[in-house]
């Protein structure tokens, strides 16, 4: 019998397929599925970074940016040198209009990642 993993009787194995097919579901343009696959996976594994920042990725191309912004958060708590999600939070900040804390963001990830469309969004390209 396999080990039960939560109290759904979902195993470790069916939420790395779940985690698997959110992502297929984000690259498809669904991202509203993928939410509610990760919501399972986050639920039986919390800790588990990879899963938030698939999430928090879905719920920004749903456009639910507090959400998105949440998830963002948790993951910069705990990876606090992971230049794409300061880039992704600070999209979420720019599309909330708050242009100073967006800004803070872009210039984090561009110093932890030179990549080119960091430092063009922190302005450091000119």
């Amino acid at each position: 019998m396999p080990e039960i993993s939560d109290p759904t009787g979902r195993t470790p194995e069916t939420h790395v397929i779940d985690f698997r097919a959110a992502e297929q579901l984000l690259a498809a343009r669904d991202p509203r599925g993928a939410v509610k696959l990760l919501d399972g996976v986050i639920a039986a594994h919390p800790e588990n970074t990879a899963a938030r920042l698939l999430r928090a990725r879905a719920f920004f191309a749903a456009a639910q940016l507090r959400p998105a912004e949440l998830e963002f958060s948790i993951v910069l708590e705990r990876e606090p040198d992971n230049a794409f999600a300061h880039f992704a939070l600070a999209r979420t900040y720019e599309r909330q209009a708050r242009p100073e804390e967006a800004k803070r963001h872009f210039r984090l990830a561009a110093a932890l990642d030179p990549n080119p469309q960091y430092l063009k969004a922190a302005g450091f390209d000119s």
